[in-house]
C-alpha cells in the first residue's frame, strides 16, 4: 500500500462496457439494491433507482421506509420496491438493518444514502451496514452524513466502497469547511481515499475520482447540473456499472464521465438555466451510446 505522499498516477483512459450478447437476459446485467428515501425526500430514491435503470442494470430494487413506498413505486414502473421498518419521523429505523442484509444477499451492488435523512438511528445503522455488507456499496448524501464525527468507521468496510461527496460533505468528514476542501481538492481527496481505503468521487467542476493511488479529473459537465438531485443520479449510475461487472474504480470513472456527458447533452438541447435532474436521465442513454460508438 503506498504512503499518502507517494506519487499519484494520473488516469486519462476510460473503461468501456462490453457489447451485449444477442441471447442476454436481465440477470446478466446486474442486480442493484437502492437504500434511500424518507418522508419528504422520496425524489432522491426515485432518481437513484431510475438512474440505475438508465445506467444499464438488469434489475433494480428500491428499499424505502414503508410509509413512502407508494410514492416511490409510482416514480417508475421499471424498478421493484421494498418497504422497510421506519421510525416515527418516516426515516429508517435501526431494526431495518436485518431486512437490508437479507435483501443484499441476492444483489450485485448497493447504492445507499440519497434522501435517508439524518438521525441517531441512521448514524448507528450505516456503520453496521458498511462493516458487514457482502456487496460493493456506493455511499452518498445522508449515507455520508451518518459518518460525521466518526469517519474512521469507513475503515471497517470489507467490500469495495465508493463515496461520492460534494466539498461540504467531504469537509464535514475531515473537520474542515468547504472552501478549505476547494482550495486543496486533489490532495485532500487522495489522502482521504488512501487513509480510509475507499474510492472517492469528489464532485464539482472537474470532478475527481481517486483510490489514493490513481487520480482522474473529469472533463464533462457544466453549471446547469448544479441543481438538486443530480448527485442522486450519479449514485445510481455508478452502482449500475458496478452491478454490470466493472471493477469499482473503473465504474466510478465511467459513471462520472457519462453523468457529465448527459448533462452536456441536456445543456445543448435545453440550456443551462432550466435544467433539472430528470433531464440527465433522459439524456443518459444517448451519452452511453455516443461513448460506446466512439473510436
Amino acid at each position: 500500500m503506498p504512503t499518502p505522499d507517494s506519487p499519484v498516477e494520473p488516469i486519462t483512459t476510460l473503461p468501456r462496457l462490453p457489447p451485449r450478447s444477442p441471447d442476454s437476459n436481465k440477470g446478466d446485467f446486474g442486480r442493484v439494491l437502492v437504500v434511500a428515501g424518507s418522508r419528504g425526500m422520496t425524489g432522491a430514491a426515485i432518481l437513484c433507482g431510475r438512474a440505475a435503470l438508465r445506467g444499464g442494470a438488469g434489475l433494480v430494487k428500491v428499499a424505502v421506509p414503508r410509509d413512502v413506498l407508494a410514492i416511490v413505486a409510482a416514480g417508475d414502473p421499471c424498478y421493484m420496491t421494498v418497504p422497510l421498518i421506519q421510525d416515527v419521523e418516516g426515516r429508517l429505523d435501526f431494526t431495518a438493518l436485518a431486512e437490508i442484509f437479507a435483501l443484499e444477499q441476492t444483489q450485485d451492488a448497493m447504492a445507499v444514502g440519497p434522501g435517508l435523512g439524518r438521525s441517531t438511528e441512521i448514524a448507528r445503522m450505516l456503520p453496521e451496514l458498511i462493516g458487514k455488507a457482502t456487496k460493493p456499496i456506493v455511499l452518498d448524501a445522508d449515507g455520508l452524513n451518518a459518518f460525521d464525527g466518526q469517519p474512521e468507521k469507513l475503515h471497517t468496510a470489507g467490500v469495495p466502497l465508493i463515496i461520492t461527496p460534494h466539498p461540504g460533505e467531504l469537509g464535514r468528514l475531515l473537520g474542515v469547511d468547504a472552501p478549505a476542501v476547494q482550495a486543496n481538492r486533489a490532495d485532500l481527496a487522495c489522502r482521504f481515499a488512501h487513509d480510509h481505503k475507499a474510492i472517492v468521487v469528489l464532485k464539482g467542476h472537474g470532478t475527481l475520482v481517486t483510490d489514493g493511488r490513481q487520480l482522474y479529473c473529469n472533463p464533462t459537465g457544466n453549471p446547469g447540473m448544479a441543481t438538486g438531485g443530480t448527485g442522486d443520479v450519479l449514485t445510481g449510475l455508478i452502482a449500475a456499472l458496478v452491478g454490470q461487472g466493472l471493477e469499482p474504480f473503473a465504474a466510478a470513472l465511467l459513471g462520472v464521465y457519462l453523468h457529465g456527458r448527459a448533462g452536456d447533452l441536456a445543456r445543448d438541447a435545453l440550456g443551462e438555466i432550466g435544467m433539472i435532474a430528470t433531464d440527465l436521465l433522459d439524456f443518459l442513454p444517448r451519452a452511453i451510446r455516443q461513448f460506446q460508438t466512439e473510436p
